[in-house]
């Protein structure tokens, strides 16, 4: 079978019946477990073994992070709560490049598999036309990553690497952006869903700490803990994130950081036995809330490597239904509730703190 572009597949919910039962699905989670667990008890500055091919990895993310500096926002162009139109100048430079800066990681004999590989990788960094990122993007770096194992370009042995090298970096990237450009949540649950962006750094980081002799799940309420600690373990970092952006107004007429107000989710899982108990959990939801849940796998691409389970017809009549989000769109399904897809535009958290730094006054929403 000859390699092509990676399509969309899943429309309805018998496709996501198909899908919660397919070999392809439990090939993605076992790949996602092994990863979370080759870095238990591990911190980011562990030292693992780094393959050539991480090397590259690492290499091309560099890349990609220097586009960000390529296309600079223009801060007096408008002064919007949402996201930033110069991002579409660095999606189309990243898109244009793609294929080059991941070539050399292939061997000759995978070069055809280049279209596949550089599609998940360009649509691991957000959505152009709605200048927004979920964790559906960061999905398709988890089959990015996937591809590179399926190509024996990765092998069991690099996990570590991967998790704490590639996938750190591949946050810190994502961070810039958006902050950078002022990406929007896509599909934002807002206080009732884990964070705004990302899912996988509270996988992979309650694996980090499941076996910390000291560190307890409550001591993401410790700011002292967390400001020491967020660039050793992501779980850290995204409570650091968070609290950085995400304020409510202390009695002092100050602003301070509360998870109990803002991310009644992470307050609720703080209060778990152990880290442990987190790290099974967690796997439970990244099945229920992500690679379960419809309004996400409508978005999942299917190619040569990561083949589409047999019995998912190809909804050709449905080609039309792309909307100007580039979301496919089944309207006969009203199950999907308010804010998963395309709602109304949630402004990020990050522009909306930005903006009130640079204002005494509180600015209106859009």
């Amino acid at each position: 079978m000859s390699h092509f572009e990676p399509l969309k597949r899943i429309v309805t919910k018998d496709d996501l019946d198909i899908w919660e039962k397919s070999k392809t699905r439990e090939d993605l989670l076992n790949f996602v477990v092994d990863l979370q667990n080759s870095v238990e008890g591990l911190a980011n500055d562990a030292e693992v073994h780094e393959s050539e091919s991480v090397q590259k990895i690492m290499a091309s993310l560099d890349t990609v992070n220097s586009l960000i500096q390529k296309h600079p926002v223009v801060m007096e162009k408008d002064i919007s709560r949402f996201g930033k139109g110069e991002f579409r100048d660095f999606y189309d430079d990243l898109q244009e490049q793609s294929s080059s800066m991941l070539s050399s990681l292939l061997l000759e004999e995978s070069k055809s598999a280049i279209v596949e590989v550089a599609r998940y990788f360009t649509d691991s960094w957000g959505n152009r036309t709605r200048i927004d990122y979920g964790s559906g993007h960061e999905l398709n770096f988890v089959c990015f990553l996937l591809c590179l194992r399926k190509l024996d370009v990765i092998s069991q042995d690099d996990y570590a690497a991967v998790v704490l090298r590639v996938f750190c970096k591949y946050i810190s990237i994502m961070r810039q952006l958006q902050k950078t450009y002022w990406l929007e949540p896509a599909g934002s649950h807002g206080v009732w869903g884990l964070d705004d962006y990302h899912f996988l750094p509270f996988l992979f980081g309650a694996s980090q700490l499941a076996k910390h002799p000291h560190m307890k799940p409550k001591s993401i309420h410790n700011k002292e803990l967390v400001d020491a600690f967020w660039k050793q373990y992501m779980y850290f970092e995204c409570i650091h994130f968070i609290n950085s952006i995400k304020t409510v107004p202390g009695k002092d007429g100050s602003t301070q950081a509360s998870l109990r107000w803002h991310s009644p989710m992470l307050d609720d899982i703080s209060s778990a036995k152990s880290w442990a108990k987190i790290k099974e959990g967690m796997i439970k939801m990244y099945k229920a809330e992500v690679l379960g849940k419809l309004p996400i796998v409508q978005h999942f691409m299917f190619g040569h490597l990561i083949q589409c389970p047999e019995g998912i017809p190809e909804h050709r009549d449905n080609e039309n239904n792309e909307s100007s989000c580039g979301h496919m769109h089944n309207y006969l399904d009203t199950r999907n509730t308010w804010g998963d897809c395309c709602g109304i535009k949630i402004p990020s958290a990050i522009a909306a703190s930005q903006m009130n730094e640079r204002s005494a006054k509180p600015v209106p929403f859009d």
